[in-house]
């Protein structure tokens, strides 16, 4: 009776465990919540595992391998995230588990001066284990329960948590009201060292992902300050002859008017007006790269036929920066040029931009009309591309952008109107201080 309630113990102990990291992975590495079916997968793989392992007598260390690969596949097949990352999170998440669960059980021995805590075949054994596993349930509630929760500061937290366990472990070996062995505590430390440089790949390789994508995005600027600065010039040579030839045109008006011609006048200005108009289309922010990204996209939005609106209020001399002002409005204006020139073969596609500045504060919005629904899983937006597009690395730059002002990224839709919204906070800065 004893062997089956621990089994029963251990399968939902090993359930919460790999739902948890699942939750873990889809924050740290801005993937898609986990939904039914990577749940479903959990639950019945875990199970399984453990009975099989039950069984078979196979020591816990099988276990946590069998974990791991279960965790990593549902986190890549079911929720979009890196293969690679998955994995090295699953692993570092099974052993800062294992590690908080022999801390649990080794302070409540001190505690209570017992080691049959430590004894995971007895019900005492299994307290230390579903006290830390109500630990983990309230961290995770706390996160997702506040989503304007950053990746820097879930970081920041993971850390934390890091840092408390090394020096948990190291105030474990001074005290000496529970006998611990030497080899067991020197391997718990350093696997301490081990969890606290994890979290530090962990942030490095995420920032020099962002940095990658960001990289990207000033050689593409690059390419449009060249191709938009030969459009100037080409654009202030037409004016500038157009002036020249201005008694020519007025003429040539007379000429048409005097002859009740007034269609042949009609055309004639509409053709000497073209080139003017175009540079009157033209949106001017004062940030010349921004001016760039926003008029290349106006020619995109032409080619496809699409209604393309823009207004701006941009405040001048501040700490925002190009690179992360073109991370979000490219990326945000990359999707709604991909919604809107789908069409819906009914209504004339349309994409608005409006930048305004409200205080302190710089909301960028973007919206588009769509033929096709956005699918919604789990809360989390999928992307009909083939490559992750804006819901894959042009997302995670928006809001790694957005983040280094303390802005959040917001997405809603409505019947035929996709909405996505970043707000910053920004400071002035004085005129001296801008290179």
């Amino acid at each position: 009776m004893m062997e089956r309630l621990l089994l029963l113990s251990g399968i939902a102990a090993g359930c919460v465990r790999g739902i948890l990291c699942l939750f873990l992975i889809s924050r740290l590495l801005a993937a898609k919540k986990p939904g039914r079916t990577s749940i479903g997968v959990i639950l019945f793989g875990v199970t399984v595992g453990i009975v099989v392992r039950n069984m078979a007598g196979l020591p816990d260390f099988y276990g946590m391998v069998w974990e791991t690969v279960l965790i990593t596949l549902c986190a890549v097949c079911f929720q979009g995230a890196d293969t690679r990352m998955s994995l090295f999170v699953g692993i570092f998440y099974e052993i800062g588990v294992s590690f908080w669960k022999f801390l649990t059980a080794s302070w409540l021995g001190v505690i209570f001066d017992s080691s049959i805590f430590l004894e995971d075949d007895t019900w005492y054994g299994q307290i230390p284990v579903w006290l830390l596993y109500v630990l983990l349930l309230i961290l995770m509630w706390y996160v997702f329960r506040h989503s304007d929760l950053g990746q820097k500061e879930a970081f920041r937290l993971a850390s934390a948590v890091s840092v408390a366990g090394f020096l948990a472990v190291i105030t474990l070996s001074q005290q000496t009201r529970l006998r611990v062995d030497d080899d067991t505590l020197d391997m718990w430390t350093i696997l301490s060292v081990v969890l606290l440089m994890s979290v530090l790949v962990l942030r490095l390789n995420r920032q020099y992902e962002v940095e990658k994508e960001l990289v990207r995005l000033k050689s593409q600027q690059a390419e449009l300050l060249e191709r938009d600065y030969t459009a100037l010039n080409h654009a202030y040579g037409i004016n500038a002859k157009l002036f020249h030839d201005f008694h020519n045109h007025i003429g040539v008006l007379r000429q048409f008017l005097s002859h009740g011609k007034t269609n042949e006048a009609m055309a004639y200005l509409d053709e000497l007006r073209a080139p003017v108009q175009e540079m009157t289309d033209t949106v001017w922010t004062g940030d010349e790269t921004l001016d760039y990204l926003i008029n290349s996209k106006a020619v995109a939005a032409r080619e496809y036929g699409i209604t393309y609106q823009v207004q701006v209020e941009f405040p001048h001399h501040t700490n925002l920066q190009s690179a992360d002002l073109c991370a979000i409005v490219g990326n945000l204006l990359d999707n709604a040029l991909e919604a809107a020139k789908q069409g819906n073969g009914l209504k004339q596609p349309w994409i608005h931009l409006t930048i305004r500045r409200i205080n302190q504060m710089l909301v960028i919005k973007a919206e588009n009309s769509f033929s096709t629904v956005p699918i919604e899983k789990d809360g989390a937006l999928q992307t009909s591309k083939k490559e992750a597009g804006l819901h894959g690395w042009g997302l995670k730059s928006v809001r790694a952008a957005a983040e280094k002002y303390d802005g959040m990224v917001q997405t809603s839709y409505t019947k035929d109107t996709f909405r996505a919204v970043v707000t910053l906070s920004y400071q002035g800065m004085p005129i001296s201080s801008i290179r």
